[in-house]
């Protein structure tokens, strides 16, 4: 790849497209040969095989994070296992704004914890069918669902939704 700017070689943050599937063969094989990373992970709860279990998977799926100089030796980077190419506009590769990669730092989600919610707090659903009502939290059910206590034709009823469905009252 060409460089755009000669003779200034402060690291910045890239884009790699990585093969379909392969963004922890990508990454491992890239740490090997002693880049810096950063492929942001999201911890979720899936249903498998009957039981839920709690998975860490890339929170952009096909990519990662790579911090280069513009003397780096990027050449490695296009024989490297499970890499496509550097994300870029024609034969430049596009910086990443640091800002975004720190923003990313701070808000990716670390296995079982969840947002600020405690036992008895009031929320306002915000999606789905009882959009706009507000509940009691009871309690977290894995890291992607709620349960919560919602008063509903004059009975309090326990429901189960999606997290990221509701929001403090």
């Amino acid at each position: 790849m060409k460089s755009a700017v000669v003779g200034d070689d402060k690291k910045a943050w890239y884009l790699i497209q990585c093969k379909p599937r392969q963004d922890e063969r990508a990454e491992e094989n890239l740490l090997r040969q002693g880049y810096e990373l950063y492929r942001p992970k999201l911890h979720v709860e899936r249903l498998m095989k009957g039981q839920r279990k709690e998975i860490c998977e890339s929170l952009f799926p096909g990519y990662i994070f790579i911090r280069l100089g513009l003397l780096d030796n990027w050449s490695p980077l296009r024989s490297t296992r499970g890499v496509t190419k550097i994300v870029g506009f024609g034969d430049f590769p596009l910086a990443v704004n640091d800002n975004l990669i720190d923003q990313l730092k701070l808000h990716e989600s670390e296995p079982g914890i969840l947002p600020a919610f405690s036992v008895g707090d009031k929320v306002r659903i915000k999606d789905g069918p009882f959009s706009e009502l507000e509940a009691i939290f009871l309690a977290a059910d894995g890291s992607e669902r709620v349960i919560l206590l919602l008063n509903f034709l004059h009975r309090q009823q326990r429901i189960r939704m999606p997290r990221i469905a509701i929001a403090k009252a």
